[in-house]
């Protein structure tokens, strides 16, 4: 049977079935090259640690490498915003941390939304903080804390490793709930901070586990309270804050795993696959439990969700408490 099509006519179309067949191809065989996930963070921190352990795990998986590239600066918006600029292909991802909801108020001018331009691939766990006082302090509870702080308005303080870091929000929320008003000191890093509190030159800082433990257990610092739903496994005789009196304080230091917007649902949905089986992983596992981390598997959606949540709540807490990044 002879066709009926002229030669140039069979010639695109066997053009375009090719092409089709090449599209289909490379979408099922993703990733064909290694993956940059971006740390917005220096090496060595609790961030660079989670981004490593998944990482690490993630190239075994997908037998493609796994690049972790630390771009800190400016309160994560660096690493973020060079993610938000890489093409929405899968092969450039960030790992997010609070900064990536609460910037957008802090920073006015910021030239992208931490909401709208990243598309959610998984949650990866969050730590509670830690509220400790110098050991010499002389209050041993929440309680004692907030009413010493209510006796005496604006004279307490606390510090924070900079204006508008973790630790200076969730103590901006204490002051709301607990209805007292303190001074917050602002370091540049969460050291010399630690070191004042050692010190008794501050009155209180909330901190996560992996900063406070080695303290709290030479006796150089006292543990009030955790701030997480549960107590936290690495100071398992520490009351949470609920359990201390304390209701409407949820604060924490959390993570999530993100790509440029409009990265193709497949795409997105693959990596959500092997984000799940590598946070099963036991030995994933144990080095996030080894940083006081509870690990919150989660969809693309449930992400979103949480990271709107976070938005909505920092947002009130940022503008009642008047705070800028400056």
């Amino acid at each position: 049977m002879t066709s009926h099509f002229s030669p140039l006519r069979r010639g695109a179309i066997a053009l375009m079935m090719l092409c089709a067949a090449g599209a289909s191809w490379s979408q099922g065989s993703f990733p064909s090259k290694p993956i940059r996930m971006v740390v917005p963070f220096a090496a060595g921190g609790a961030v660079d640690t989670v981004g490593r352990s998944v990482a690490e795990r993630l190239s075994a998986q997908l037998g493609q490498p796994v690049i972790v590239d630390n771009k800190p600066g400016a309160n994560a918006n660096i690493g973020a915003e060079n993610v938000v600029r890489s093409p929405a292909d899968g092969y450039t991802l960030l790992v997010g941390a609070n900064g990536v909801v609460t910037n957008n108020t802090l920073y006015p001018n910021l030239p992208f939304n931490g909401l709208r331009d990243f598309t959610p691939i998984a949650r990866i766990g969050y730590a509670p903080l830690v509220l400790v006082t110098p050991a010499n302090a002389p209050y041993n509870s929440v309680k004692e804390l907030m009413e010493a702080a209510r006796a005496k308005p604006g004279e307490m303080n606390y510090g924070s490793a900079g204006n508008g870091s973790s630790g200076h929000l969730a103590g901006a929320l204490f002051e709301s709930v607990g209805k007292f008003d303190a001074l917050h000191v602002a370091y540049k890093g969460g050291s010399p901070a630690l070191v004042d509190l050692i010190a008794g030159r501050l009155n209180f800082m909330l901190l996560n586990p992996l900063e406070v433990l080695p303290h709290v257990q030479s006796g150089k610092l006292k543990a009030l309270a955790v701030t997480g739903e549960k107590r936290a496994a690495m100071l398992p005789n520490v009351p949470t804050m609920a359990e201390a009196g304390v209701t409407g304080f949820d604060a924490s230091v959390w993570w999530v795993l993100l790509a440029p917007a409009k990265t193709p649902a497949d795409i997105v949905n693959k990596l959500n696959a092997e984000m799940l089986k590598a946070l099963a992983d036991a030995g994933v596992r144990e080095r996030l439990n080894a940083l006081g981390a509870v690990i919150t598997p989660s969809s693309p959606a449930e992400a979103a969700a949480f990271m709107k949540s976070e938005s909505a709540k920092w947002e009130k807490v940022i503008r009642d408490a008047h705070i800028t990044a400056d």
